[in-house]
């Protein structure tokens, strides 16, 4: 039909695309149509087949990762889907049902890294974008799920990029299965590709570095599918290449290696120099090879030799030999006649050569020239030509470099072999493809027959496939017709058999043409030649020329030559030539072409030894070419099929007649026809049902959908030839996919025209009806306004008639009322002047009158008062001076008067240093501006100066032209006197005099304006001076800012630094702990000697604590025995590897907290100087409380001296009353003093602010009193007595009123506890019942529940705890009565005669009523030393976060830990303390060694709660440690009582620091836990689920299915994802965990999410469209509001969703002008470029109503941010752990009030 899109055949291009202009009718023989270019053309169809022209793909299918899902299977379909992946998408890799076709870029790409390793692994082969990792890792899962071998065919011609493709394929093994032993067996493996690419690669005039030689890799794996060896084998090297090269091609390149290296003295004895000097190097003209230094390559190889153990000696003998071919090569052959040669003597190279080769010079020389012919009876030595000693000379060559490379291959193998045995292996198959030159060879035959027979075996696979899918799904088989190559491989096979030994190659042409010319069709004779042939191959026809067939098939070598060699004093050349009597190997050796090697060989008797030594090399191939297939059709075979692009090498250019022709021989197109032959479209029916619903109508949607599927399958395609039905999937022929697209393009295209049409309908309506609404309007208000205008006109004329009449009558009456008060005003000013005057005359005489009379009255008033105030002053000064000095005489006496002399002194003191300092500060400031002032002063005067300078010369100037004038007029004088008749020359004197007083007015005039534009310039230099200093001052605020930050940046890149190094110490030490376990295990054990687990320190210092376990120990010493005499170096590699970080661990450590002290040091500098002045005053009061209580010591003990000097004298006996009331005032004054020591130290340990001292102030006042009091009535004897005593007596009264305050308010507080607990529980409860309330009827019965078991469980914990009181009470009052009753019985014995029976009453109830005061608990457990093993066991090893920890309060190990080292600390034991803590770092450590055991063994998905438990009681732990430590920077927030509880003893820092790092390991593994559990539900969840379902529709998809969006039972969505991380938060809030931790916590998962779906994102380009990004925008929100409920919006976790969100905007934004690329730039400021580039590249239309993104609008937004200064990794590292912190976090629990459960069974630990 018309404009239907076909594809015509071009003789440039291939294939062109073109549209139908006429419908085509059956019979026409011609199509019209027209190009792309717009040009019209007519095509005629050919007239014996009639064929119609291919017809075009929908464009929404063009560009998929899978060629089987186009609708239209054929050549051209496939050329332009891998040229528009490849040209525009730069996608080089692209799935063609089971094979991966590889296009080489002939760039570097960004995709290879380990970023995208750890991104694939794990995969669907069909999940992902096509990869040569996704082929590794389908190869890998299939060998682990199958326990089947796997093999990997790469195959294609050279400078297709095969090596690289199977050296991508083994870093992926190397770098995902990694190495079962320490041997690092994948870094030999992949270190085998330089040696192999030295030795075995060369340059072609197609590519730099083409592989010579074939190559399968076999990688073995254990059990548990780690790498344990390798082995390669090799075939078919290409050994003339060591004696010839064409143009622009070069030998292999360990020859240009070493002589780009023979400057060298290693190399100094090799005697080599430049390439061009040899002719086995200088043949092709061209030695060097762009961007590649051959002598940096040499460093390379020899590290690469000496990793695989190639020692050093080897390696200087494989150089000598190689080194030695050159020199062989260089021997020059002359001839002595035509039958006989002869080498010049004293040759330099042959020379050189014997010398390197350690053989004799006349033996190498004789043999060279000469040949040894045996028969039956005698030996003759014949001389030969020059010719045959030229091809002798370098048969000897070739054969010497084949056994180098089979001497090299041995040892490789050697190197890689396995120690253990091998389980599975994956086969890497590096061979060479299809060749065809315009002389073709016997190399070529034997390559192409090698790729007959790959390509036989690859077309039974593919139809096996196909049959067993078929089966698979019950589909009727039909037999598909393929090329069958078996006819073209016996045809080789025949050929390969021919062996005439005494033939020529014309004869041996004869007999091919007279066995196969007529029995087989694809064997043909070329017309033009007798000595070629042709052979039908599966790619093409190929001609061979006979000429050298059978020689090189002989590969004969001169047996006296080889002989010499064997002779040689070299031992690498015997070694390499002393099996050349055996058969080693079946292997294949061209003399000029290509040999295989290091096979094993079969056994065979040794009779036949010689016959097997005959063999040919076509019979040698052959055979180990059917090893060859036999090992691959034992293994599930890959196929990788790579593809030159172009000739030019240049980067993603496509050259189509290249690419078609490649494609034709690698077989790829073949796998095409054998699809398109059936059914290649296939859909399960979900997905046929989702794509195409919009065809079904409402009535057609059954529950069942496979029935809904046939039923509208039979409607819409009536052939039902066309389809098929299976059990999961229906199958169509090809085309039907394309003829369903258009019927949903065209429904929905209807569907939008109608919604278009309606749309528009009522855009154009409500258009209509706004225009008639304005109009109406508009007309309204003109109307309006016209007739407004009328009547205004009017008024306002009326209304200026009316002012101008009013405005005249008004000013009449003005002018007649101004004119009578002008008289009135005149007449009455006049009179009261008058009256004014005279009143100030007489006032004014009055006035003068009075002040000479007042003055002396005053005067004489004054005299009299002066007399008497002088007499008082006299009188009064005397009496004060009386009282004063007596005053003083008094208080000379008296210390008050030195305090309060003292006070003033020092307030005075203090404030005059404040002055000071402030006057100081004051004086500096006002410097340092005087000095800027001055500074700028002095340069402004400067300026001025020199302006001054200049006013004064010219002031001087002028004072000396005004002298000239004076002189010229007193000349002017003397000639007026002497010459009158001279008036013109006055005349002419004048006018000159008035020009220079002009002139002089001008110059004043300009220097006045100079002066105030000196003014101006100084004012605007002062306004530049403050600008720049508020520049300035804004710059340093600026810098300062931005070094703050940058100082905190690197904080948290040290701390990130010091986190990973923290890791690699633990992983090495755990790696050590396994080496010893296994160590230990490969050792014979003793009888009855037991191993367990060494226990090994975290922290930097092992001297922390180093008592462990006594079996611990027996184990250790156990272990250090055995590992003596093991693997000691892999020991000393491993200590001076932790040695080595444990040294970094401590820098960094030591730098981050240097780091961190540089934020304070500012605050303490200011805090010391704030602090001087008060600590001069806090140290002055304790001086005087010292002196004072020295004071009161010294009267205590004058006291008590008198005391004991009267009682000598017998005033007062012992027990009477003034001595007891004496005894009494000296206890009172002993208990005085101890109260001022107590209240003296705490002056001391609180002098923390002004404030607290200035109580301590007024406090301490009162002794000072009482002691005034004392020296006041010291000499009143009696008086004083009974003073202190009644003082005594109040001091008591006024002590228990205290008390029973004390215990009021105490009982007070109590009641209000209770009271708030209660109103608390009450509001609780009513909060409860208010959220069950809203909860559904199942939600509310299961909270009740929840809150009721919660309830019962805390009354049962408090009934406990008072049981536990009550039983101790009930224990102490019977040891009590116990006590009391001895106590009775004892007093009963001895006085039952004298005391009377009321008495003994009285006696044995007195004790019972003593009011006795219980002794609190201390907040201690005590254990004993034996009891340490249980409390570890039962509180670490045996807990269970989900049986017994589930009903303790959060952290209860943690507070019964250091309860238990709080009682070590009081009873001073450190080696308790040592041990208790080892032990219980050591078992959180192997609690998570064994946790992290089961998770990468079982996959246990509970093992989040038992880490999260630990790091929660871990950090609750270092928490007590530093809230207990008595720091005070902790204790802040302390109550008075738990500062009572603080250590003293020990400083328990270090063991901090060690549990700060125990606590980052437990939160790296508990990352690593979540990020096990999260990662299979992320892409489903994010990606793949459709949330907001019939958004985006299903693309047709290939042979390889993707994960279906359709949720089903078993496939996450974002509901699981939400719910995973409610479990998360929730289990760490039910275990305490601090809420800081928690934010950081779901940070890391939140970046997780992103960082996941992104790298997915950016790997699927089924994931890039705008429906998808929809989707991701939605998941992303329903993330945002999870945060919002869970109060965590502040975290950060929404800030590592940032680029996702930004690609997911990026898929939905326009993408056409530069509009929209700016705003993409501006946008998508967290995406790298790369990252945007990807995504635009990957954009993929679901519908044909969306547009791809053109490659201009790509190169614009390439252009647009190329300075970006960014890396270029294009996935984000999902490994990230950010740096962890834990802020400290105070707990308000009182040690005293924790009771133990007694399920925790440590009834052993007693409450102290």
């Amino acid at each position: 039909t018309a404009f239907a899109r076909v594809w015509i055949p071009d003789a440039d291009e291939v294939w062109k695309s073109a549209e139908l202009t006429k419908n085509y009718k059956h019979g026409d023989s011609t199509l019209h149509l027209t190009l792309e270019d717009g040009m019209d053309i007519e095509h005629k169809l050919d007239d014996k087949t009639k064929n119609l022209p291919h017809l075009r793909n929908p464009d929404i299918l063009v560009g998929e990762n899978d060629l089987t899902a186009l609708s239209y299977l054929h050549e051209p379909a496939v050329l332009h889907n891998l040229k528009v992946r490849f040209t525009d998408s730069k996608l080089i890799y692209t799935y063609c049902g089971i094979v991966l076709v590889a296009i080489n870029p002939y760039e570097n790409l960004p995709i290879y890294g380990s970023d995208i390793i750890n991104a694939y692994s794990g995969q669907n082969m069909g999940d992902m974008d096509p990869h040569i990792f996704a082929v590794a890792e389908e190869a890998y899962k299939q060998m682990a799920r199958d326990e089947r071998n796997q093999s990997i065919i790469v195959s294609g011609e050279s400078g297709a990029g095969k090596t690289v493709s199977a050296k991508y394929a083994m870093r992926y093994f190397a770098t995902v299965s990694g190495a079962a032993t320490e041997a690092n067996v994948e870094e030999k493996v992949l270190a085998s590709n330089p040696i192999m690419e030295a030795i075995g690669n060369a340059k072609t005039t197609r590519n730099d570095n083409s592989s010579r030689f074939g190559k399968y890799i076999e990688i073995g794996f254990d059990k548990r599918y780690r790498i344990i060896g390798a082995n390669m084998r090799t075939y078919l090297l290409e050994k003339s290449r060591v004696v010839f090269q064409a143009d622009e091609e070069r030998n292999y390149h360990i020859f240009y290696q070493l002589c780009a290296s023979s400057h060298l003295p290693e190399f100094k004895n090799l005697k080599l120099g430049s390439a061009d000097v040899f002719h086995c190097t200088n043949q092709g003209r061209n030695p060097v090879i762009d961007g590649v230094d051959d002598a940096k390559e040499m460093c390379t190889t020899q590290h690469a030799f000496s990793l695989l153990g190639i020692n050093e000696l080897n390696q200087k003998g494989l150089f000598q030999v190689l080194a030695a071919i050159l020199h062989l090569g260089n021997v020059e052959i002359k001839d002595r006649d035509s039958d006989s040669s002869i080498i010049p003597p004293n040759n330099r190279h042959l020379t050189v050569f014997c010398e390197l080769m350690g053989v004799t010079y006349q033996d190498m020389s004789h043999w060279l020239c000469h040949k040894k012919l045996k028969t039956a009876q005698e030996t003759y030595i014949k001389p030969i030509p020059r010719l045959q000693a030229s091809n002798a000379r370098d048969a000897l060559a070739k054969h010497i470099y084949a056994k180098v490379f089979n001497w090299i291959v041995d040892h490789v193998n050697k190197s890689l072999r396995a120690t253990v045995k091998q389980h599975s292996f994956i086969g890497v198959l590096d061979i060479y493809g299809f060749e065809t030159f315009e002389i073709n060879s016997f190399e070529q035959f034997c390559i192409n027959y090698a790729n007959e027979k790959l390509q036989q075996q690859f077309n039974m696979h593919v139809f096996k496939l196909e049959q067993e899918e078929y089966l698979k799904e019950q589909i009727p088989w039909t037999l598909i017709d393929f090329y069958d190559n078996q006819p073209c491989t016996h045809t080789h096979t025949h050929t390969h058999t021919h062996n005439m030994p005494k033939g020529s190659d014309d004869s041996w042409a004869q007999k091919l043409y007279n066995t196969h010319l007529k029995t087989c069709s694809l064997f043909e004779k070329p017309r033009m030649s007798n000595k070629a042939f042709i052979i039908q191959h599966f790619a093409d026809k190929v001609q061979y020329q006979c000429d050298g067939f059978l020689e090189k098939n002989k590969d004969t070598v001169n047996e006296e030559q080889i002989n010499v060699l064997k002779a040689s004093k070299l031992d690498l050349l015997v070694e390499l030539f002393q099996d050349e009597e055996k058969v080693t190997s079946p292997t294949g050796t061209a003399p000029g072409g290509r040999t295989r090697l290091s096979v094993k060989p079969k056994e065979v008797r040794s009779g036949a030894s010689s016959k097997e030594h005959k063999k040919t090399v076509g019979c040698q191939f052959r055979n180990s070419l059917a090893m060859l297939m036999e090992t691959l059709n034992a293994t599930t075979p890959h196929y990788v099929r790579c593809i030159k692009p172009n000739d030019l090498k240049f980067p993603f250019t496509f050259d189509p007649k290249r690419a078609v022709q490649q494609l034709r021989a690698c077989g790829v197109l073949e796998t095409i026809r054998i699809s398109a032959a059936g059914f290649p479209s296939r859909w399960t029916y979900q997905e046929f049902f989702s794509r195409y619903r919009v065809l079904m109508k409402q009535k057609d949607v059954l529950s069942d959908r496979r029935l809904t599927c046939r039923n509208v399958l039979e409607k819409l395609v009536q052939d039902q030839d066309k389809y098929q039905f299976g059990k999961t999937k229906i199958f169509f022929r090809a085309g039907q996919v394309a003829y369903l697209e258009k019927l949903r393009a065209d429904k929905l295209r209807k569907a939008c025209v109608r919604i278009q049409k309606t749309i528009r309908c009522w855009l154009v309506r409500k258009k209509y009806l706004r225009k008639k609404h304005a109009a109406i309007t508009i007309q309204r208000y003109t109307r309006g306004h016209q007739a407004r205008w009328s009547y205004m006109r009017q008024t306002l004329a009326a209304i200026t008639i009316q002012k101008f009449q009013r405005m005249c009558v008004q000013r009449k009456v003005y002018l007649q009322k101004q004119a009578a008060a002008l008289v009135m005003q005149t007449i009455l000013r006049a009179y009261m002047a008058r009256q004014k005057y005279q009143g100030l005359l007489r006032n004014h005489k009055a006035v003068f009158i009075q002040k000479h009379v007042r003055g002396w009255l005053a005067r004489q008033r004054y005299k009299r008062s002066l007399r008497a105030i002088v007499y008082l002053q006299c009188c009064i000064r005397r009496m004060k001076a009386k009282k004063e000095l007596k005053k003083l005489k008094i208080e000379a006496r008296s210390v008050e008067h030195f305090k309060k002399l003292n006070v003033g002194m020092e307030n005075k003191i203090m404030q005059l240093q404040r002055k000071l300092d402030e006057q100081a500060k004051d004086n500096r400031v006002t410097s340092e501006r005087l000095n800027c002032l001055e500074t700028s002063h002095a340069v402004e005067s400067e300026k001025l100066k020199v302006e001054v300078s200049k006013l004064k010369g010219i002031e001087e100037e002028a004072k000396n032209n005004a002298n000239r004038v004076t002189s010229l007029l007193e000349q002017l004088e003397r000639l007026r006197k002497e010459l009158t008749t001279t008036q013109k020359e006055k005349k002419t004197i004048e006018d000159w005099a008035t020009k220079y007083r002009d002139e002089m007015e001008k110059m004043v005039a300009e220097l006045k304006q100079q002066n105030g534009l000196l003014k101006t310039e100084k004012d605007d230099l002062n306004r530049m001076i403050k600008e720049q200093s508020q520049q300035m001052t804004e710059k340093m605020t600026r810098a300062l800012a931005e070094e703050t930050q940058q100082l905190e940046s690197d904080l948290n890149e040290e701390r990130s630094r010091y986190q990973n190094l923290l890791t690699e110490h633990l992983r090495l030490e755990e790696r050590y702990d396994d080496l010893k376990e296994e160590i230990t295990l490969s050792s014979v054990p003793k009888p009855g000697h037991r191993r367990t687990d060494s226990t090994h320190s975290s922290n930097g210092s092992e001297c922390t604590y180093n008592s462990e376990f006594a079996e611990s120990e027996e184990s250790s010493r156990h272990g250090e025995d055995v590992t003596r005499g093991m693997d000691t170096s892999l020991t000393l590699k491993l200590q001076k590897r932790v040695t080595e970080l444990e040294q970094e661990k401590s820098s960094l450590r030591n730098e981050l907290e240097n780091k961190e002290d540089q934020f304070q040091r500012a605050r303490v500098r200011e805090h010391k100087k704030s602090r001087g002045a008060e600590l001069e005053y806090e140290s002055l009061k304790r001086q005087e409380l010292d002196s004072e209580n020295k004071k009161l010591k010294h009267d205590l003990t004058a006291m008590r001296q008198s005391l004991l000097g009267n009682a000598g004298a017998g005033a007062g006996a012992p027990g009477s009353p003034p001595y007891k009331v004496l005894m009494d005032q000296l206890n009172s004054s002993c208990e005085e003093l101890e109260v001022r020591k107590e209240e003296v130290l705490i002056l001391r340990s609180q002098l923390v602010s002004q404030k607290e001292a200035m109580q301590h102030k007024e406090t301490m006042t009162e002794p000072v009193h009482y002691a005034e009091d004392v020296h006041k009535m010291k000499d009143s004897g009696a008086i004083t007595q009974a003073y202190l005593g009644l003082k005594e007596t109040n001091r008591l009264l006024e002590g228990q009123m205290q008390q029973q305050r004390r215990s009021y308010d105490n009982e007070v507080e109590v009641l209000r506890g209770e009271l708030q607990s209660v109103k608390e529980e009450n509001n609780r409860q009513q909060q409860l019942l208010a959220q069950n309330l809203q909860l559904p009827p199942e939600a509310r019965i299961e909270a009740s529940l929840q809150h009721e078991i919660t309830r019962l469980t805390n009354e049962n914990l408090d009934l406990m705890e008072q049981l536990e009181k009550q039983d101790k009470t009930i224990r102490k009052l019977k040891k009590q009565l116990k006590v009391f009753s001895k106590k009775i019985g004892e007093m009963g014995a001895g006085h039952v005669e004298t005391i009377s029976p009321g008495q003994m009453v009285e006696e044995t109830v007195r004790p019972v009523n003593i009011p006795r005061r219980e002794k609190d608990f201390q907040g201690m457990l005590e254990y004993k030393k034996e009891d340490e093993l249980k409390l570890v066991k039962n509180l670490i090893l045996e807990l269970k976060p989900r049986g017994v920890a589930v009903n303790l309060i959060p952290g209860l190990p943690a507070y019964i830990l250091f309860m238990c080292l709080r009682h070590a600390d009081y009873v001073n034991d450190d080696q308790k303390v040592r041990t208790l803590l080892t032990s219980t770092i050591n078992s959180i450590k192997k609690i998570l060694k064994l946790l992290l055991y089961l998770c990468s063994n079982t996959k246990r998905g509970d093992d989040f709660e038992t880490v999260s438990f630990w790091l929660s009681n871990t950090c609750r732990f270092l928490h007590c440690l530093k809230q207990y430590s008595g720091d005070e920077s902790f204790m802040k927030h302390n109550t008075p009582k738990q500062n009572d509880h603080c250590l003293s003893n020990f400083d328990l820092a270090e063991y901090r620091q060690v549990l700060s790092d125990l606590a980052i390991q437990i939160y790296q593994q508990l990352i690593k836990c979540m990020e096990n559990i999260l990662q299979p539900m992320i892409v489903s969840g994010m990606l793949e689920h459709e949330t907001i379902q019939g958004v985006s529709g299903v693309k047709p998809t290939g042979l390889r299915k993707r994960t279906s969006s359709i949720a089903d039972e078993g496939t996450y969505t974002l509901e699981s994802i939400l719910r995973q991380l409610s479990a998360f938060h929730s289990t760490m809030c039910q275990h305490g965990t601090d809420p800081e931790l928690i934010k950081q916590v779901v940070k890391q998962q939140f970046y997780i999410i992103g960082a996941v779906t992104l790298n997915n994102l950016l790997l699927r380009k089924d994931m890039c469209s705008w429906s998808k990004g929809m989707q991701i925008r939605y998941n992303v929100s329903q993330l945002e509001e999870w945060l919002r409920d869970k109060s965590l919006m502040l975290c950060g976790a929404k800030e590592t969703l940032e680029p996702l969100i930004q690609a997911a905007q990026l898929l939905q934004v326009k993408k056409k002008t530069d509009e929209d690329a700016e705003a993409i730039c501006s946008m998508c400021n967290s995406l790298s470029t790369s990252q945007i580039v990807k995504v635009l590249n990957l954009y993929t239309p679901v519908n044909e109503f969306e547009e791809r993104v053109s490659v201009t609008f790509i190169r614009t937004i390439q252009t647009r941010l190329r300075d970006r200064c960014e890396t270029p990794q294009l996935l984000m590292d999902t490994k990230i752990i950010y740096p962890v912190t834990f802020p400290f976090n105070p707990s308000s629990l009182a040690l005293e009030t924790i009771q133990i459960p007694g399920s925790l069974n440590l009834a052993f630990l007693t409450r102290v």
